[in-house]
């Protein structure tokens, strides 16, 4: 084949780095605990009772999993409570937080943010990939850009082929 026919991808060659935040989200299964559910008529907050409840939890059914606590019902529930539950899966969970799925999403992705080592983009071009098939918090783009912002030559957000310029140094 001739030179004047060659396939080149210029992208590769480009030296840009091609960033995709889904990389970064934590893989297990997500579970949530409901305090309704230990909730006397699933509104009042009964202290024997609740304390039964939460002893009859099973912890092996979060061995592992990213859960997260929260109260749809609505009803008063002294702090103590979260205490308990935590108390009892702490120790077979990987993180526990208080809120609903997607708060939980938002401190997974944080931490995988705080704790990635981006020096490999020091310096360099950068695109971060702007469609995936999962759900990305959109807080995760921002604490991105506080992140690469000092490091980075340049931030792209999108696709090789139809980016958005987002900074240059």
């Amino acid at each position: 084949m001739s030179e004047e026919f060659e396939i080149r991808n210029k992208v590769a060659e480009s030296g840009l780095i091609n960033f995709d935040l889904t990389d970064l989200v934590p893989k297990g299964v997500r579970k949530g605990i409901d305090l309704k559910d230990f909730l006397y008529m699933e509104m009042i907050l009964k202290e024997k009772d609740f304390r039964e409840k939460v002893a009859a939890i099973n912890p092996e059914e979060y061995k592992g999993a990213y859960v997260y606590v929260y109260n749809s019902a609505d009803a008063i529930v002294p702090l103590w409570a979260y205490f308990l539950i935590t108390a009892k899966i702490t120790d077979v969970t990987k993180k526990i937080v208080f809120g609903d799925k997607e708060d939980l999403e938002v401190i997974l992705m944080h931490n995988a943010i705080q704790s990635y080592d981006f020096d490999e983009m020091r310096g360099k071009r950068v695109l971060v990939k702007g469609c995936s098939d999962k759900e990305i918090p959109e807080n995760a783009y921002i604490e991105l850009v506080e992140q690469l912002q000092p490091i980075v030559k340049s931030l792209m957000f999108g696709e090789a082929c139809s980016n958005v310029p987002i900074l240059k140094n």
